[in-house]
């Protein structure tokens, strides 16, 4: 037997000799087609290189793609498991040609593969073409030679394939295999074409045309192939079997199923075996590809496929969550081809342990209800929709589980109720919202998440990608498009930008299309926390609601706020392993040059302390490990010893970071839905610049990373050179020399400051004055005064200078005034056993000077005021209460 990856290898072979570049699977989020959810055929990652606005290195490819068809109108989700060749996840088969070769050589690919590599026999072959397409039916009997009746004209656009509206077109040519007369159907075109004997393998598809928007279809200059093979089809067909489930890669995954539950797959339970299977696979890739559980777009899906997964589980009677033990069979079936599962398998195995626990809960509960509710019914009957939304508001029982669980039953389910129901639920909550205080200019982004649905974020993976504007705001109003010059916001259903929250800044970058848009976009929100909003200036061309634009996120400015964000995760744990447990963060700003982290601590950290933070953040940082992520409950993470971050507002489910290792543990784990780095080593540099108090018991760190942070301590090793220089010293001996230096200058400072009292208070001296005209000693009111104004006089030494004076007089009131700049200081002190209080005087003199207040003891008492050139005049007042 030919095995499924035996097929899938000699097909990307065949083509790999034939001079294709053999291009690996694209991620099943497409990043250059915002109108779709998922990858849904092979072609979709050649998109615009086949509408000329991408170039490849080469003309001519081969891939084997992942693809999704579970969500929007490509949905074969409710089929699956119930019919031989439906699955939400399938692999698509297709060799590519850009402008290279054409029909001729598309149709000899094609037969020689499926006749002679894989030596299918040419008798159960059928080939159809469009019923015009003349070229190609002749083509098809020079080069197979079918005979005509095989070679079937079908009129129909089944066999004419267009981009779009407009776009790229042509005519398709599409290969059948006969199963034989023993199973019931007609080949295409026949009345009973419907039927399973003859099942299409290949589709090829000849774009030759380009349709206009006047509905004028013209030739393509460069006539292009693309064609698509569903890898589950021929297997079945090489296989021998008639069913996609009985292949090779099903068949050992439904063998798993049916040994982890002890449940055949007999008649009865054969559906949820293979439903089980079918989305192990599709649940796995995504969650591979990045896509994790949520209650909206494509992660909403995603928890759709796994839910459905899960019930059929229950269905079988599985005990304890039955996917994740199944991933191991998918791996070894798969994990070859793409490896991506493997790198990804714990944090699969992860997401599908917790789901399915979590969903059993709700499982259990809704079933119950629901079986109530249902319990008088007959088979025809209808659920009502109030009652559906009932399990799905206050019992997290989604619609689509309980049509899907009432579907075996015969029993509908009102949707026009359902959807009723929950229209009153929106507007209770917008009313509720109206009068919660929110700014008035909020509202118009309640209107938009309420009428398009919360932005999809994609950037966590990836800074670039295509998305469908769905609203221009300018001027505070909704507008349809916008030229150039103008200031607006530009809202998308998808993009790589992120908006600002738990304290990250929002992404810049630009926004531009093939025709000419190029808006600068200098900043990202994230209003009602669910819209990201790019407020831009169009610097040329326009934009209109509806077009596709290509969202460019400034990807070293994104790097650089990844890395401080990371950072701050990184200082926190070493916050808390220094300093104790009892920090925690009180806030924080990301930006793209520096960050600066608040957090809980009494008192200032010693240079000690900031030296061992930061030494410890720089060796997690050397160590290179990875940074994780993965999707919890906010209790469950807590729990699990995540830490929640100030000001951050979380939903059912946060995103867990994990990073760094200490004690076989991981060193920091944080709720945190920012954007990371992926690795440690990415951050490079850790560098604390300053740490300061911002309230009682709040201290912030300022600090910078990578670059910023060495160009920071480059231009401190420059400064010290400059001083060394300036010193004539060498920088090691710059501390040393500045040391001394310092030393000198007090010493000099001293003497300065002696010499200028002196030469204040020269000739000063007992009764009747110095010799050198100092001031002499008065009497006044009975009490010896000596008082002296003087310019320059430094005013920290007026207590030693009055002091001075205090000797001089022996018993009575000493005064200085220092005039320095303008203002003037004094003090007056009281010597012996002189009555007067130095307190009650400096107030006066103050008060002469200009100023208000002064103090000190009953013996020395000091103040200032503003007016220098009062310094007589506070003298005088002095005299005066003396002399009163």
């Amino acid at each position: 037997m030919t095995s499924t990856n035996d097929i899938r290898r000699s097909f990307l072979d065949y083509f790999a000799g034939e001079g294709h570049h053999v291009e690996a699977s694209a991620p099943l989020v497409p990043h250059n087609d915002p109108t779709l959810m998922f990858v849904n055929a092979g072609m979709v990652p050649f998109k615009n290189v086949f509408t000329g606005l991408e170039k490849r290195p080469y003309d001519r490819a081969v891939s084997s793609q992942k693809c999704v068809r579970a969500g929007g109108k490509h949905n074969d989700l409710d089929n699956v498991g119930f019919t031989a060749r439906h699955h939400t996840f399938f692999e698509m088969l297709g060799n590519f040609s850009f402008g290279d070769y054409f029909k001729e050589q598309a149709i000899h690919h094609a037969w020689t593969l499926i006749t002679g590599t894989w030596g299918l026999p040419p008798e159960k072959l059928t080939a159809t073409v469009y019923h015009t397409d003349d070229e190609a039916f002749d083509l098809w009997r020079k080069i197979s030679g079918l005979p005509e009746e095989r070679i079937i004209r079908i009129p129909t656009s089944d066999n004419f394939w267009s981009m779009g509206d407009t776009g790229p077109c042509g005519p398709c040519s599409e290969i059948f295999y006969d199963h034989g007369d023993h199973i019931p159907g007609g080949p295409p075109g026949s009345p009973d074409e419907d039927g399973d004997r003859f099942v299409e393998i290949w589709n090829l598809v000849f774009m030759q045309y380009e349709q206009q928007a006047d509905g004028v279809r013209s030739d393509l200059p460069h006539p292009s192939i693309d064609t698509g093979m569903g890898l589950e089809r021929i297997a079945a067909v090489m296989q021998g079997v008639h069913d996609n489930y009985d292949t090779d890669t099903f068949k050992a995954l439904i063998a798993a199923s049916v040994d982890l539950t002890g449940v055949p797959a007999d008649a009865a339970r054969k559906a949820s075996h293979r439903v089980i299977a079918d989305h192990l696979r599709a649940a796995s890739f995504l969650i591979a590809d990045g896509v994790l559980p949520s209650n909206e777009g494509r992660g909403y899906v995603l928890r759709r496929i796994m839910r459905r997964a899960m019930r059929h589980a229950h269905l079988l009677g599985a005990q304890d969550p039955l996917m994740y033990r199944l991933l191991p069979a998918l791996t070894t079936e798969m994990g070859a081809a793409y490896p991506e599962l493997i790198r990804a398998q714990p944090l699969i195995a992860e997401t599908l342990e917790r789901e399915e626990s979590k969903f059993r809960q709700t499982l259990d509960k809704g079933l119950r209800l629901l079986d109530e509710a249902t319990g008088g019914m007959d088979k025809g009957a209808v659920l009502p929709g109030d009652v559906a939304f009932k399990l799905y508001d206050t019992y997290g029982f989604p619609y689509d589980l309980t049509e899907d669980a009432l579907r075996a039953q015969g029993i509908g389910v009102d949707r026009e109720g359902f959807d009723a129901a929950m229209a009153q639920q929106k507007a209770a909550a917008r009313a509720a919202w109206k009068g919660s205080g929110e700014k008035a200019s909020d509202e118009i982004w309640f209107d938009l998440a309420e009428a398009k649905g919360s932005t999809e974020f994609t950037g966590y993976s990836s800074t670039e990608g295509e998305g469908e504007v769905i609203a221009i705001v300018k001027d505070g109003a909704n507008v349809g498009a916008a030229e150039s010059g103008d200031k607006v916001v530009i809202l998308t259903n998808q993009t790589p930008f992120y908006g600002e929250s738990g304290g990250q800044m929002g992404d810049a970058g630009t926004i531009s299309t093939a025709s000419g848009l190029k808006a600068v976009v200098a900043d990202t929100g994230k209003p009602l926390g669910r819209l990201h909003t790019h407020q831009a200036t169009i610097e040329s061309g326009r934009v209109a609601i509806g077009d596709t634009v290509h969202l460019s996120v400034d990807a070293e400015r994104r790097d650089r706020i990844r890395a401080n964000h990371s950072a701050t995760h990184l200082l926190h744990a070493a916050l808390r392993k220094k300093l104790g447990e009892h920090v925690t963060q009180k806030g924080s700003l990301v930006a793209a040059d520096r960050f600066r982290f608040d957090f809980s601590h009494p008192k200032a950290l010693t240079g000690e302390e900031i030296a061992a933070i930061e030494a410890e953040v720089n060796a997690h940082i050397r160590t290179n490990e990875p940074v994780t992520t993965r999707l919890m409950t906010p209790d469950d993470a807590i729990a699990a010893g995540a830490m929640a971050l100030f000001g951050e507002k979380y939903g059912d489910e946060v995103r867990v970071l994990s990073m760094g290792r200490a004690d076989d543990a991981s060193y920091s784990v944080e709720l945190c839905g920012g954007t990371h780095v992926q690795a440690l080593g990415d951050i490079a540099l850790f560098k604390i610049i300053s740490e300061s108090a911002v309230s009682s018991g709040v201290r912030r760190i300022e600090a910078l990373s990578g670059e910023a942070a060495r160009q920071w301590l480059l231009a401190r090793d420059e400064a010290l050179k400059t001083v060394a220089a300036t010193l004539k010293t060498s920088p090691e001996e710059v501390p040393a020399r500045v040391a001394a230096m310092a030393d000198a200058l007090k010493k000099a400072e001293r003497e300065l400051a002696e010499a200028k009292k002196t030469l204040a208070l020269s000739g000063g001296g007992g009764g009747g004055g110095g010799a050198s005209g100092g001031p002499a000693i008065e009497e006044i009111g009975g009490t010896k005064f000596l008082a002296q104004v003087v310019e320059g006089l430094d005013p920290k030494g007026l207590r030693g200078a009055v002091d001075d004076m205090k000797q001089q007089v022996g018993s009575g009131v000493a005064m200085l005034v220092a005039v320095n700049d303008g203002r003037a200081s004094v003090a007056v002190g009281v010597a012996g056993d002189a009555s007067a209080n130095a307190v009650d005087l400096v107030k006066l003199a103050v008060a002469a000077l200009g100023g208000q207040g002064g103090g000190g003891r009953p013996d020395m008492a000091q103040g200032g005021g503003p007016d220098g050139s009062a310094g007589d005049a506070a003298v005088a007042a002095v005299k005066a209460a003396l002399a009163a």
